[in-house]
This record gives C-alpha cells, structure tokens and sequence, in this order.
C-alpha cells in the first residue's frame, strides 16, 4: 500500500446525510477513509442544494465534472487518483471507461447503496399484482447493473440478502464484493438514559424521503388501509409523517381530524424520531438497509414493519418491536406496542441488540480498509482472475467512449 492514498468519490448526487439514508451512507464512508488520513476529493455532476453536507469543512476538495466532456479527462488526468470510488453503477456508467482511459492503475469501487435491480423488480411486480420471483431480476437494468460490478475491483454491498443474491443468481465471484452495512457508532448507556421514557413519548411516526417511491408508496398504505386501522383503536392518536422533498401531492393527505398530519421534512430525523413512540414503516417493495429503521432503533423507538422492510436488518435478533405483512395485524401490532409499556421496552432493547451486534463501525471499518489494502497491493492478479470483467471493459469501453464522443460533438454549439 502506498504512503498516502489520494481517493477520488464520484457522486450522483452531493451527500445529503439530513435527507436520505444514501447521503448518510457516504459519510459514513467519508469519515471511514478520513481516519486513515486518505487525502479526498469528492466530484458530482448534479447541483449542490442547501441541504448538501459542507464538504469543504471536513477538508475535502470539491470538483464540478460534466457528463459526456472530456474536461473530465483533463481533472482526472491532472489528479492522478490511486483509488475511485463511483456512488451507484450508473456513475460508473457514465465515467469508469474515462477513469479506465486515464488512470488505468486506479483502484475502482462501486457503493451500490442497494441493488436497483432488485428495488426495481420488486416494484414492478407489485404494481403487475404478482408475487415477486428470481426470474423478475431478468432485467434491462440488472444487466447493466451485473456488468458495472463486474468491470470493477470491488462493490461495497449493504445487505446480506444481496451478497446472497449477488453470489447464488447472479454467480458474482466473492472476490469482487464486500460486505459492508450502515457504520454505527454503539449505544452506551449513557445515550440510553438521555432518551424519553414511554410515558414521555406522544405519537406514531413515518420518515423518509419522498422522492423515493417505496416511501412514498408507504405513506399511501398508511393513509389508505393501515392508519384508519389504528384510528379505530386508539381515537386521539396521531401519526406524524416526515421527510425530505414532499410535493403537493404528499400535502393533500394532511387531515388533522384524521389524525394524520404531514410535516414534510425534518430539521434533524433524530428529534422527531426520539419524541415518537412508535416508528410505522409498512414498506411493499425495496431493497438494501432500510435507514429510518436504522434512526429509529438508535432514537429507542420501536417499530412495526414489513418483511421487505426488517430484510437483513437484524440476522438472527428479534426485531425491534414487529414484523407484519398483513394491514390488520400490521394496525394491532402498532396498538400493542402503542400501549404496553412492557412490550415497548423489551422492543427498544432488541433494538439496542440489533444496533450494537450488526452495524459495528469498528468491526466492519476495519474489515473494508484491509480489504481494500489487500486488493490494490494485488491489483494485477485480482484484475487476472476477473476475465469476464476485462471482457466487459473492453468490450464497454469501445461502446460507451464513442457513444459519449458522438453526444460530446452533439452537444457542441454550431457555428
């Protein structure tokens, strides 16, 4: 390994870690490669908003880069990364062949942040109103997604469930994939005795980002079949529905007689989360870590949730409050817990469990860091053992270069 590592993040958007669990996910990383005294430049074709994390702060240098133009070829020749990592496949679409092109000694690493693949069909085979299958992943979008992790060193991947998917269906050699969850700090004592008591707890609470569709799709679920359930149970609860980037469509659902009131987005979803008493996520499709489960069980909030939504969340542990897929049993669940004090506090212990067990920033930092030392020090064995990767960086190269040349030459303004 070399001295000191200069490590180039290609993002699709600017970290966002007050908005989505993915912005989270790359500070996460962010303070990780930090630690080991890494020099960081982070670059994204997207616009920064008033949300994005202050990047210059932490002493990461920030790059503006363009999509199809070469003056990325410029900044990356004249940067000379020893490793990039690209946020999601569809960055490394757009930019591995340039990074292949100019920096072909670059160690190169794709954060998944979930598989779309797997999100994707199990979203169109809910809305087809069919049980999902294997043979849905069959997809335009698996096959970019399988080739993108093939033509890399190495992906980082947030789920079990999709290590398992990746390596059984898929047949991804487990030479090209690393496991690594949410990097937790654990909780002590010390965060236990600062969280309110039950008797100091008011409402229900829904969180998440709005322009994700399966939170979005959730919110509908509550208003229109689970919600109502509750209501009939307990008629002065509330339910307070948070996230970033609600559209007026998310707003005509407010009702105050209902009980059923949107707040849109949360200032800090640790505050919010910490006053709730229950944390309502009836996700019908999706996939990865599912981060406001995450908030919840660090904010001792237990929670009533889907299979799709506790997957690979708490391996062998009980869950933190319960798991139903059904909206009746899914309404009493959230009552029971709602109203039991003694069944709430045996939920927030399974979550501290859960938190503590599963999500070690320690544990799991240290493994990634010695995983990748292990790979760049054997990059030209590891790139020999994946031949069907060099294939596909061949083959791909050619194919998306001219591609992205012919729309560069487009785009140029005509005399």
């Amino acid at each position: 390994m070399i001295e000191t590592m200069h490590l180039l993040i290609i993002g699709t958007v600017w970290p966002e870690p007050n908005s989505t669990a993915a912005g989270n996910r790359m500070m996460q990383l962010i303070r990780l490669f930090k630690e080991q005294n890494w020099k960081i430049t982070f670059a994204s074709s997207a616009s920064e908003s008033e949300f994005s994390e202050n990047l210059t702060e932490l002493n990461i240098s920030k790059q503006q880069i363009e999509l199809n133009n070469s003056s990325f070829d410029v900044f990356i020749k004249d940067l000379q990364p020893n490793m990039v990592v690209f946020d999601r496949f569809i960055t490394e679409e757009q930019f591995g062949w340039r990074v292949q092109e100019n920096c072909p000694n670059a160690l190169r690493i794709i954060d998944t942040e979930d598989l779309h693949c797997l999100r994707a069909a199990r979203q169109q085979a809910f809305k087809l109103k069919k049980e999902f299958g294997n043979t849905d992943l069959l997809s335009d979008t698996a096959k970019r997604e399988i080739a993108s992790i093939l033509r890399c060193d190495l992906s980082l991947i947030i789920s079990q469930f999709e290590m398992n998917l990746l390596q059984s269906f898929f047949k991804i050699d487990s030479s090209l994939l690393h496991y690594v969850p949410f990097l937790l700090n654990a909780i002590e004592e010390k965060n236990i005795e600062a969280w309110p008591k039950f008797s100091e707890r008011n409402y229900f609470i829904s969180i998440g980002n709005f322009l994700h569709e399966p939170n979005w799709n959730a919110v509908l679920y509550l208003k229109e079949s689970i919600w109502p359930l509750i209501k009939k149970q307990l008629p002065k609860a509330e339910l307070h529905v948070y996230g970033a980037y609600p559209s007026q469509k998310v707003f005509q659902l407010n009702n105050s007689n209902e009980g059923f009131l949107i707040k849109g987005r949360a200032d800090n979803a640790h505050d919010v989360m910490q006053q709730a008493k229950v944390c309502l996520a009836p996700l019908r499709f999706g996939a990865g870590l599912k981060g406001k489960l995450i908030d919840a069980m660090q904010c001792g909030t237990p929670s009533v949730t889907t299979s799709i939504g506790a997957e690979a969340m708490h391996a062998h542990l009980p869950w933190n409050g319960f798991v139903e897929d059904n909206p009746e049993t899914f309404a009493n669940a959230a009552v029971q817990l709602y109203t039991n004090e003694t069944v709430w506090e045996n939920a927030q212990k399974n979550g501290i469990n859960i938190i503590n067990q599963n999500f070690s920033y320690q544990s799991h930092g240290s493994a990634l860091i010695d995983r990748i030392k292990t790979v760049y020090s054997q990059l030209k064995a590891h790139r020999e053992h994946n031949f069907i990767g060099s294939i596909l960086n061949y083959q791909t190269h050619q194919a998306t270069k001219y591609m992205s040349l012919w729309i560069e030459e487009k785009n140029k303004p005509k005399n």
